[in-house]
This record gives structure tokens, C-alpha cells and sequence, in this order.
């Protein structure tokens, strides 16, 4: 079995636990419905980024809502490029699967699509 990557992002609304919840509880279950095989026992990680201008709350506590208790999550901070997306939470899913990467859908919602249109896919 091997380890993929499923890469996602999203932009919230603006800096307010609730809002950086939802958002990101959108994006996992996005990602879950275009890979229908996703399990969260075959999640080895989760990482978490949010733009400097995200403070009010952690991503990772979606998925916590979601009820992924047994997932490894961090949260960290992206990087402050000039000119970057705002408001921005980006993911990094360590799936051990069968599938081969070439397999693996990424989502990239609302704003976010711009980061990488040549991953992004209708939904």
C-alpha cells in the first residue's frame, strides 16, 4: 500500500471561528465525495495551513467536529507572500491507498481554484 497526497483549499469568509469551521468542514467533506474510497482509518495525517490573516481558530478542529478523532492533524502557518490569496486554509492529506496518484482528486473551492486550475475538477 502506498501513501498519496490529496492537496485541497478553500477561502474563508473572514476571521471568525465559525466561519474557518465551516469552511473547512465544506472542504473535507469535498474532498471525501470526490474520493468515495477515502476512509479516515486510512488517513496516516493531516496538515492544516492558514494564511497569517486566519487567527481566530484552528482548522483542524472541523475536522475534530467531523468526528476524525483518530487522525494525526497539525496546523500551521502559511507562509506571508506578497500578493498571496487571502484568507486562504490549504490541506495536505496523507491517504494510504491502493489508487495511484494520478487517481487521487484534489479540490480546490470558490477563490481557491486560481492556486492550481490545472488540479481543479467540477465537483
Amino acid at each position: 500500500m502506498s501513501v498519496r497526497g490529496i492537496r485541497g483549499a478553500t477561502v474563508v469568509e473572514c476571521d471568525e471561528p465559525t466561519a474557518i469551521w465551516i469552511a473547512t468542514r465544506e472542504l473535507l467533506m469535498a474532498i471525501q465525495s470526490a474520493n468515495p474510497g477515502l476512509k479516515t482509518v486510512d488517513l496516516a495525517s493531516v496538515w492544516f495551513s492558514a494564511t497569517p490573516d486566519l487567527k481566530a481558530a484552528y482548522p483542524a478542529a472541523a475536522a475534530r467536529q467531523m468526528g476524525w478523532t483518530e487522525v494525526p492533524l497539525m496546523c500551521v502557518q502559511e507562509m506571508d507572500v506578497p500578493g498571496s490569496l487571502a484568507r486562504c486554509i490549504r490541506v495536505l492529506l496523507h491517504w494510504n491507498t491502493e489508487l495511484p496518484q494520478e487517481a487521487v482528486q484534489h479540490v480546490f473551492l470558490g477563490e481557491a481554484a486560481a492556486l492550481r486550475p490545472d488540479l481543479v475538477r467540477k465537483i
